[in-house]
């Protein structure tokens, strides 16, 4: 495993649940590496492709590295590091929102609580039954549920919600991981969430400038800058070592979010020995009573830039791209960085179940890009060579937290991801896929067990692909 702490870098005197993120630190190291020499960017580069965790500096060398060329280089570096980690696999999810609730006000967000046009409402369990049934029937595995920010919406009320929808199981389709979006807690609100069986809990702090964060978040719980920012220590603290983090890119200068967001992987890397398994990085979307200004707009060129510059950063990381994003951007970053992406989306209250034709704006948080279903979805990857993955096999074996990156930081996770991935999506083949899906998946399937030099291991994997063929469902490696 190669040294991924860099003591000049991380400040290793970091403390668990205290604030760490120095605005002024950040803008000089984006200032001290202003105009980098071209050889010094083609130096990080090659270190990230040697899979290091890039350094503040280092990750400022790449966000200044201006010229066409340049940025060319650095997405062609991305390409190749998404290949060697990750393979060609694309991890499968779909968000599932609970209750829209909410008491704070943030002006970027439909859901604010002074937001009168908001439809509020939360699931009933029936109403929950109905939408995990339609999204079964996709075909999906993976989801992660979505939660205003309101007393209601308390560790058990949260808890009790997971462990119902792990209980829908419809025909041979089930839930097999289910991930959190929701408000922080306190350690032993997060215990309470973790022994319902919970993947990743997300908490993305928006922005991590504090002074932009108190402009959009006029008020509520979630004005707190420290509160939120400390938020997954509390997570770790309560044993939850799978964690997500996020920037909402548009309310601040995208320079400064994306040391934002290395900074909080440093931080966790220095005081719990592992980093987030995902980060997330949406742009920012029009809602309901939308009132955030365009001084920050995140162009499609800058856009695009930093994913490639995260993936170099972080070679070990999931990043994950929302629907929030049109389909031509998806399929373009797909390509140097981005390793989960939502399928068939629907962020309406009761939407799956509705099967409505048009968005309703007052009964989401914020409007979506891609409005293609599950399976355009998965004909897409599949046409571009990509193999979509439902897999949740790391999740069960207890590869996460810092034994995922036992696995993840030398880039050995690519031997379990690629033969689960296949293993999954035959699953979706032989289960919800139209002929014409079915063909071009198997002759994906075939293709790549091409690739396979160890026999033994090719023979294995062929094996359980003829028992799924058969009915066997859920193998994996």
């Amino acid at each position: 495993m190669p040294n991924i702490y860099d003591p000049q870098q991380y400040k290793l005197d970091d403390r668990p649940m205290e604030n760490f993120l120095d605005a002024n630190e950040i803008w000089d190291i984006l200032k001290r590496n202003e105009n980098p020499d071209p050889q010094r960017v083609r130096e990080v580069i090659a270190r990230a492709l040697d899979k290091n965790r890039l350094t503040l500096d280092e990750t400022a060398v790449l966000i200044n590295a201006n010229t066409p060329e340049l940025i060319e280089e650095i997405k062609n570096g991305a390409r190749q590091l998404k290949e060697k980690v990750y393979g060609k696999r694309i991890v499968l999810f779909a968000p599932l929102y609970i209750g829209n609730l909410c008491v704070n006000n943030c002006a970027y967000c439909g859901f604010r609580a002074d937001n009168q046009k908001q439809k509020r409402m939360t699931l009933s369990p029936e109403e929950i039954r109905d939408e995990v049934t339609m999204l079964e029937d996709a075909g999906h595995k993976r989801l992660i549920l979505v939660f205003g920010e309101h007393p209601k919406y308390d560790p058990q009320f949260i808890a009790d919600t997971v462990r119902q929808v792990y209980k829908v199981k419809h025909l041979n389709g089930e839930i097999r991981r289910v991930n959190i979006n929701a408000a922080p807690l306190d350690v032993d609100g997060f215990k309470t969430v973790k022994d319902a069986g919970i993947g990743t809990y997300q908490v993305f702090q928006e922005t991590y400038h504090r002074d932009t964060y108190l402009k959009v978040h006029l008020g509520g719980k979630k004005r707190d800058y420290d509160w939120r920012i400390t938020s997954l220590d509390r997570a770790q603290e309560a044993g939850i070592d799978d964690v997500g983090i996020g920037a909402l890119l548009g309310l601040y200068d995208w320079r400064f979010e994306v040391m934002g967001l290395l900074r909080h992987v440093n931080h966790f890397e220095a005081v719990y020995n592992v980093g987030p398994h995902t980060i997330s990085f949406p742009r920012i979307k029009t809602a309901s009573g939308f009132k955030v200004r365009d001084d920050y707009n995140v162009s499609d060129e800058d856009f695009t830039r930093l994913v490639a510059i995260l993936r170099l950063a972080v070679p070990y990381t999931g990043l994950i791209l929302t629907a929030r994003e049109p389909a031509h951007i998806r399929d373009e970053v797909l390509q140097f960085g981005v390793s989960q992406i939502d399928g068939g989306t629907n962020i309406e209250m009761k939407g799956y179940s509705k099967q409505k034709n048009q968005q309703d704006l007052d009964q989401e948080q914020f409007t979506i890009g891609d409005n293609r279903s599950l399976n355009e979805v998965m004909e897409e990857l599949i046409g571009h060579g990509y193999l979509p993955s439902f897999c949740t096999a790391c999740y069960r074996l207890k590869r996460t937290g810092e034994h995922f990156m036992e696995f993840s930081v030398p880039g050995f996770i690519k031997r379990f991801c690629q033969p689960n991935a296949i293993l999954t999506m035959a699953e979706y083949l032989e289960d919800y896929a139209p002929q014409k899906t079915k063909e071009m998946g198997y002759h994906l399937i075939e293709e790549n067990l091409k690739d396979y030099r160890d026999e033994q291991f090719r023979e294995k994997l062929s094996q359980r692909l003829d028992r799924i063929k058969k009915g066997e469902r859920d193998l994996y490696f």
